[in-house]
């Protein structure tokens, strides 16, 4: 990181819903999930996992994954923009991923926006590869980018030998 504060990941919990949904908002004006869904995300700790990203106590990431061996997918991943590029998004992916293999998971997916290739180049990083394409599943109408990333015990988070 480029001279950025440091980062500290912790477990969501429902008292950072109301920051977290006012950044999904913000965010994902188009595609914005409701609160609640924050909250039921959160009361399925069996198959769900979700942290956020804080920087000097204020929430610039969040990230959400559902685990239903065995197969991982990730829900919802989120940077500040004025945070982006330091390293917060690569943070919570790798917290994701390592989520999955503790949950046993042989893949784990995503959907990214087809428009958004920073969230791409990021995936790419990490080992993922365009699987599938989804016509138009956002609600404005973009495309969406299935992505898959293999898991087994000869690879790293970021995709490289271990």
């Amino acid at each position: 990181m480029t001279g950025a504060a440091e980062i500290s990941l912790r477990d969501m919990t429902e008292a950072d819903i109301p920051v977290v949904e006012a950044l999904e908002r913000r965010l994902f004006p188009v595609d914005a999930w409701p609160l609640q869904m924050f909250f039921d995300e959160l009361a399925q700790p069996e198959t769900r996992r979700y942290v956020v990203a804080e920087v000097a106590g204020e929430i610039v990431a969040y990230a959400g994954l559902m685990c239903i061996e065995p197969i991982a997918d990730v829900q919802t991943i989120a940077v500040v923009p004025e945070f982006e590029g330091q390293g917060i998004g690569s943070a919570v992916l790798t917290e994701l991923i390592e989520e999955a293999r503790r949950r046993r998971a042989a893949d784990v997916l995503l959907e990214v926006r087809a428009d958004n290739p920073r969230a791409q180049k990021l995936y790419v990083r990490f080992g993922f590869e365009q699987i599938h394409v989804r016509p138009r599943y956002y609600r404005d109408g973009t495309d969406a980018l299935i992505m898959r990333l293999p898991l087994n015990d000869s690879t790293s988070s970021e995709g490289a030998p271990a």
